[in-house]
């Protein structure tokens, strides 16, 4: 790894190319976030409107998964960029630089946020436990 860490998060930015349908660009994604050699994937989204791809964050644990960040695979021929994280080294501190965002620039915490929310059927996490 080029930094003094053997531990990081990785932000994986990927644009598919211009022509490629929102089905194939979210299938393309989902397989690479599906390689373990690449990390613990730790978040992922898609894309919305007319640029197709999406991010996604990696906890890597060794040289190996950082180099296989950037195989590739299923998204070649597109736009990709591999970015470390400053302060998200692992999946918790990713999570936990998630929770100082949201306190130390918004002043609310993901629990109030939640509680905030109106049901929508689209917010697949209000389904969590539902019977």
């Amino acid at each position: 790894m080029t930094e003094n860490t053997t531990r990081r998060c990785y932000l994986v930015y990927a644009v598919a190319p211009e022509g490629t349908s929102a089905r194939d660009a979210n299938d393309r994604l989902n397989q690479y976030i599906e390689d373990e050699e690449r990390g613990l994937v730790v978040f992922h989204d898609h894309f919305t409107g007319g640029v197709h791809g999406g991010i996604a964050v990696f906890d890597v644990g060794d040289e190996a998964q950082r180099a296989r960040l950037d195989d590739p695979g299923p998204l070649a021929g597109w736009t990709v960029g591999v970015h470390g994280l400053t302060f998200a080294l692992t999946a918790v501190g990713f999570a936990e630089q998630l929770e100082l965002t949201l306190d130390g620039y918004r002043d609310v915490t993901l629990d109030e946020l939640r509680a905030s929310e109106q049901p929508d059927p689209r917010f697949w996490w209000q389904r969590r436990g539902a019977s």
